[in-house]
């Protein structure tokens, strides 16, 4: 374990949050808000930590697979346990427990909240929490590739412990390049959606902080409706802007190099595509009855199979109401999740799409037991790494979500509320069903169950092996 390239590395991470907080501390003098004060004392407490941790750069800058999973997983906790502060000192989320809890949600773009008020929030700690989404969705240590020159062509191993999908690939030879057009196409595609906000009426406050979330597929909204209460062009915009940064962000770079058929051809988007239609056919039918007219019912249909199946989880009306067979369309579009490669959350359209390929295959070697079947992707052959990674992800995956469904069960919430909650939280996706549906949060868990929550949002985001290194002894041990 290199650990001063470690040191090194989130000391790097705590500089980038300082640098970040200027802006909600521009917002806070701006609004001449009491918050002003404790976005200052964080914004120099990271600076100082930061720029101690970066002054003298280590000589071995050498670091392999276990140092990049290591860390990208503890900066994701150093940023939220810094990144709460402002919340704690302000009196915005007097908890500390609270506030972490909102925190993490923001920077794993999950949108899960303790707040039953959004709107008593200042409009700096809007801000901010709007602005951890946008910083997550990409992830933090890809920004840091984009922008700062670290660890001597090792930077791959901390592009693939924070990407999220089965595989990471370069679009290009050197990963300072891949991150800087990654980010190129998510801030461009940011601002495009604030414009059209714009251009429809919507409050600038209002379309910064939205176009932030949909961008990191977060969720969190500046208005306790979530955006119920825009217009319907202004709901439309978020709708197509969510599915569009559900899409793996390889498939904008092919677009923009003109690569028509190899973008045309990948058979996770199509998938992705498809299953989206299908789900808002079938729940614009189911709900015809709950809304004026067919064209609401689609427009809401599609608005809330968008949200969920993106992870970003804002809400025009609380689904939590609407007939049984929408609701498991839903929660089963959790599961799914987004694209690889993408900002979504979810266990990820393309193994979904391998899971299916692997059962197929299974089922043809049981009734032609000679038979010898390679499984393609896009006619690429799926390497058995890739094919070993995706049943190792799904083992973990249920076993971490059935022990934290029976960690939160001792608050003896109902089943379907639990259920929900460990479904939103380890997919990022926001809300759930019952009292942690669009309408309710997540303030009733006891301290121990949040903090239950709070790790499966970071393995969510995370991919799980990033968070499950940390309990590795072998992890720590030096060369």
């Amino acid at each position: 374990m290199n650990y001063a390239m470690l040191v090194y590395i989130l000391g790097s991470v705590l500089k980038i949050e300082g640098v970040f907080l200027t802006l909600p501390t521009v917002i806070a003098f701006f609004y001449g808000e009491r918050s002003l004060v404790a976005f200052l004392i964080t914004m120099i407490l990271c600076l100082a930590i930061g720029i101690g941790a970066t002054w003298k750069k280590p000589d071995n800058t050498v670091f392999y697979s276990k140092e990049g999973f290591l860390a990208v997983s503890l900066s994701w906790v150093f940023l939220s346990i810094f990144g709460c502060i402002p919340f704690v000192l302000s009196g915005d989320i007097p908890s500390f427990t609270d506030a972490l809890f909102e925190t993490i949600s923001g920077f794993t773009t999950t949108g899960a909240s303790i707040l039953s008020d959004v709107e008593a929030l200042s409009k700096s700690g809007l801000f901010w929490r709007s602005f951890t989404h946008w910083l997550g969705g990409m992830g933090v240590l890809v920004f840091i590739l984009a922008v700062l020159p670290m660890a001597g062509g090792r930077h791959m191993y901390l592009m693939k412990a924070e990407s999220p999908g089965p595989s990471v690939s370069k679009l290009v030879p050197r990963v300072k390049q891949t991150a800087r057009i990654l980010y190129a196409i998510y801030f461009v595609m940011t601002v495009a959606q604030i414009i059209l906000l714009l251009l429809g009426g919507m409050p600038v406050f209002d379309a910064v902080t939205l176009s932030m979330g949909t961008a990191g597929t977060g969720g969190f909204g500046v208005r306790n409706d979530s955006v119920g209460s825009y217009t319907p062009y202004m709901r439309n915009v978020i709708t197509v802007f969510m599915i569009l940064f559900g899409i793996n962000f390889n498939i904008y770079y092919l677009f923009l190099c003109k690569k028509w058929r190899q973008a045309l051809r990948s058979e996770e988007v199509r998938m992705y595509f498809g299953i989206i239609i299908l789900a808002i056919v079938m729940i614009t039918y189911n709900v015809r009855n709950f809304f004026p007219n067919g064209r609401e019912a689609f427009q809401q249909a599609a608005f809330q199979v968008a949200s969920i199946m993106t992870s970003t989880g804002y809400s025009t009306v609380d689904f939590g109401k609407w007939p049984i067979l929408s609701q498991t369309i839903l929660l089963m579009l959790m599961f799914v999740g987004a694209c690889a490669g993408s900002t979504g959350g979810g266990i990820k359209v393309s193994r979904v799409l391998l899971m299916i390929k692997s059962v197929k295959r299974e089922l043809h070697i049981i009734v032609h037991p000679r038979a010898r079947m390679k499984i393609k992707m896009d006619d690429r052959v799926v390497e058995g790494d890739t094919l070993r990674s995706v049943n190792v992800f799904i083992g973990c995956y249920l076993l971490i979500f059935a022990v934290s469904l029976l960690c939160i069960s001792v608050d003896d919430f109902d089943f379907t509320t639990n259920f929900t909650a460990i479904t939103a939280t380890i997919n990022n996706i926001g809300p759930g069903l019952g009292q942690v549906g669009p309408a309710g949060n997540f303030g009733g868990y006891s301290g121990f169950s949040k903090y239950v929550i709070m790790f499966d949002m970071l393995v969510g985001r995370l991919e799980i092996f990033p968070m499950m290194a940390l309990f590795l002894p072998q992890t720590w041990r030096r060369r």
